[in-house]
Order: C-alpha cells, then sequence, then structure tokens
C-alpha cells in the first residue's frame, strides 16, 4: 500500500532545513567551531555579527528558541514589579509559559487592537500614572508579523509614532520579530529600519527561514553582554553550537527573498476559502498565514475530520478559528492537493 504524505499546515516551525542547508552545515571548517560559552566559536560569531548588522545595530545573542529572546529582553527592559505594554492577542502573553510573570516578575497591561495590533495614542493612555498605587510602565512590546491576527504586519508610520511615545516616556520598546523577515517582504521595508526604532529585536531562523533549531536577540553591545549573563542563568549557553548557526548564516543569506513564495501561495488557498461551505470569516491575508474563522463548532469538527481524511493537518486554534501556515517544504503540488480538498469540503 502506498503511503500519502500528510501536507502539514500546522506550522513553519514543522520545516526542515533543505539539502542545500544541511551541505553548507557539513561543509563547516571543523577548526571555526568552539565553545560558544567562552565565545570562541567562530561560526557563531559570524551569525550574531551578521545579524546584528542586517539591522544596524551593534550586537546579537544566538539562543535556542524565540521564547528565550523574547523572555530575556523583556526582563532586562522591565523587573519586579514593573509592567509591560503588550497586546492581549501576543506570543509574549499568550505562548509563553507565563515567562513574564515567573521570569521577571511584572505584570502586563493589555491592549485590545484589531487583529494584534494598537496605536501610539493607546500606548500613552496605558502608561501608569506615578503612584504607589501602581506598577511602573517600563517596557512596550509588539509583535511583527501578528501571529494570532493572520501573519499581519504592523504599519511603519504607526510603529515611529509607538517609538517616539517610548522615547518621550523613557520607556524600552521591543519587537518580537520572530516573522520580521515575513513583513519586510510583504511590505519591502528594510531590517535597517528597524534597527532604528527598537531597543531589542527578536528574531528567528526556525520557522519561514527553515533553520532547525535557533533565535537571535538583537540590541547595543551593553544590553547583549548582560543578555548573555542571562542566557547562561536560565540555561541557554550552548557549546559547540556553530553547526546550528551555519544553518542561522545559511537561512539569513539565502531565504529571506523566498518568502515570497510563501505569501503567494497563501493568496491562492485564501482565494479556495471564499468558497467553503459554512465559512464565516478569513483574516487579511499579508504573509504566509491563513486564519479562517467556521460559523460554528460544529463546521470546525467537520473540516477537521476532512482535512484528515485527505491527509493534511491544520491547527484549530479556539473561537472556532482554523490556522494554516505556509514554509518553504511545501510544493506547488501540496498547495494544489489543498485546495482540491477545500473544493470538495460539502455541507
Amino acid at each position: 500500500m502506498q503511503h500519502i504524505h500528510s501536507v502539514d499546515l500546522r506550522s513553519d516551525t514543522v520545516s526542515k532545513p533543505s539539502p542545500e542547508m544541511l551541505n553548507y552545515m557539513n561543509s563547516i571548517d571543523q577548526t571555526l567551531i568552539g565553545d560558544d560559552v567562552f565565545g570562541e566559536d567562530q561560526v557563531v560569531n559570524e551569525l550574531q555579527n551578521y545579524a546584528a548588522n542586517l539591522f544596524g545595530m551593534e550586537a546579537s545573542l544566538f539562543c535556542p528558541s524565540g521564547t528565550m529572546t523574547n523572555q530575556i529582553a523583556i526582563h532586562l527592559h522591565s523587573g519586579p514589579g514593573t509592567e509591560v505594554i503588550c497586546h492581549e492577542q501576543s506570543h509574549i502573553f499568550l505562548y509563553e509559559g507565563g515567562g513574564i510573570a515567573a521570569n521577571t516578575g511584572a505584570s502586563c497591561m493589555l491592549q485590545y487592537g484589531k487583529n494584534g495590533t494598537f496605536i501610539a495614542e493607546d500606548v500613552e493612555a496605558a502608561i501608569r500614572k506615578n503612584d504607589v498605587h501602581f506598577p511602573k510602565t517600563k517596557l512596550v512590546c509588539i509583535e511583527n508579523t501578528v501571529n494570532r491576527g493572520g501573519g499581519g504586519c504592523w504599519d511603519m508610520n504607526e510603529l515611529k509614532k509607538i517609538a517616539k511615545v517610548c522615547t518621550d516616556n523613557q520607556l524600552a520598546f521591543h519587537l518580537d520579530g520572530a516573522r520580521i523577515f515575513n513583513a519586510l517582504v510583504a511590505k519591502n521595508e528594510q531590517a535597517l529600519s528597524y534597527g532604528e526604532l527598537f531597543d531589542s529585536i527578536s528574531i528567528c531562523l526556525s520557522k519561514g527561514l527553515g533553520a532547525p533549531v535557533g533565535s537571535l536577540i538583537i540590541g547595543n553591545k551593553e544590553f547583549i553582554n548582560n543578555a548573555k549573563r542571562i542566557r547562561k542563568r536560565w540555561g541557554g549557553g550552548m557549546r559547540q553550537a556553530g553547526y546550528m548557526a551555519a544553518a542561522g548564516l545559511y537561512a539569513l543569506k539565502n531565504n529571506i527573498n523566498r518568502l515570497e513564495t510563501d505569501h503567494q501561495r497563501a493568496k491562492t488557498i485564501e482565494k479556495q476559502l471564499q468558497k467553503l461551505p459554512g465559512l464565516k470569516e478569513i483574516l487579511p491575508v499579508e504573509t504566509n498565514i491563513v486564519i479562517f474563522e467556521m460559523q460554528n463548532f460544529d463546521w470546525v469538527q467537520k473540516l477537521l475530520t476532512h482535512f484528515q481524511n485527505n491527509h493534511i493537518k491544520a491547527n484549530h486554534i479556539g473561537n472556532n478559528r482554523i490556522r494554516f501556515v505556509m514554509h518553504l517544504n511545501h510544493t506547488n503540488e501540496a498547495i494544489t492537493r489543498v485546495c482540491e480538498a477545500l473544493s470538495k469540503f460539502s455541507d
């Protein structure tokens, strides 16, 4: 019996290194590999310098995950008894294990703007007065692209306004840029523009860029020196990490522009979804994520069963919503299979 491979749309985190990336990893000169905790792995150092230069910032630090890079930034920018302004749909609030409370002892002032975004006026209104009854506002965090917002991108002009509010009120400004390169490609923007706005930036290498593991936190030299201390304390110091860093280097040098292909495939699926029985809404599709809502949970269950029968993996993310995420392991044939399966779904 022939095995039918599933089309995995659950996340771009399921992507695997391409043969070209694996070849690049295997070709690394072993004399360059060292102990990264001692700062002696030259491949890691090259990756960190390359990423920092992309954003026009001074330094960066290679870490095992985006959760760690975000949590390090929050820890350094805020502190016990302080408050972080972020969106109620943000990854740092929803999907990092309560890390803001557990790791830092800070609380969150949640924002509720559309599709995971908010505006400068919201930030101004959320800043606490200097009153002993309140925590001190210390940090503003935004996520770009917004995962729960359907992969939506922030408006650069609004980010500049928020950055000014942060500067005027002595607040730090952190970017959870897990999928920032998707935003850069979709909006035809430059990484340097983001480096000018933020005090720290977290980027993931293991999503649409296709590396097997790893994220980077980027900032000034003092910030990164302090980040290295926190990384060590939290068990994130890696030894001969150059092999993984090589994958990250390959990703940054070769896999950014191809993200446009993922965006096009997401639009192809969006077009097919518009004809789906039981559909209530599709969030605007800007990048590689498609989130759509069914009319009720019965429709969700029926559709997920249909996907399973057609060897398609998808995520039910609550509120009768299902998420598809495109990545570099998908093929045109796989996207065609998905569209055909959607076309055959009926009530």
